[in-house]
């Protein structure tokens, strides 16, 4: 038995319930996004990061994060559209320092706000290609 009285409909019983109608979701065309790359491309885009990175002990790190981005973001194809990326790692290190320095004076507090203040660098820097 129910809370409101009600029993539930015995087994075989030939009661149905009530099924809401089923909606339809709006038809839409779905935007095609790709990324055209090649596995050896983007190998060869990390090592060359990489070694950038390490030959220099991180300070030329900012040019190499430039390289990546613009590497990815100028394979990238959003439905139909390319996009390009115009940051220079000479842009970035003025940025790299300061927060390298507010992480040492905050004992790694400020590294939290590092990713998004990059995040918003790069997309400051990131645009769509007019043909």
């Amino acid at each position: 038995m129910y809370n409101d009285g009600s029993t539930p409909a015995a087994a075989g019983s030939s009661q149905q319930y009530a099924q809401p109608p089923v909606q339809q979701p709006n038809m839409v065309q779905q935007a095609v996004s790709s990324f055209d790359g090649s596995v050896l491309e983007c190998f060869c885009a990390c090592l060359v990061s990489g070694l950038i990175m390490g030959f220099t002990l991180g300070i030329a790190t900012p040019w190499a994060v430039c390289y990546l981005y613009k590497f990815i973001l100028t394979h990238v194809c959003i439905d139909g559209t390319r996009l390009t990326f115009d940051g220079t790692g000479a842009q970035l290190f003025g940025n790299w320092i300061k927060w390298f320095l507010l992480c040492i004076i905050t004992i790694g507090i400020y590294g939290f706000w590092v990713m998004p203040k990059m995040l918003n660098w790069v997309a400051k820097h990131t645009h769509v290609m007019r043909y």
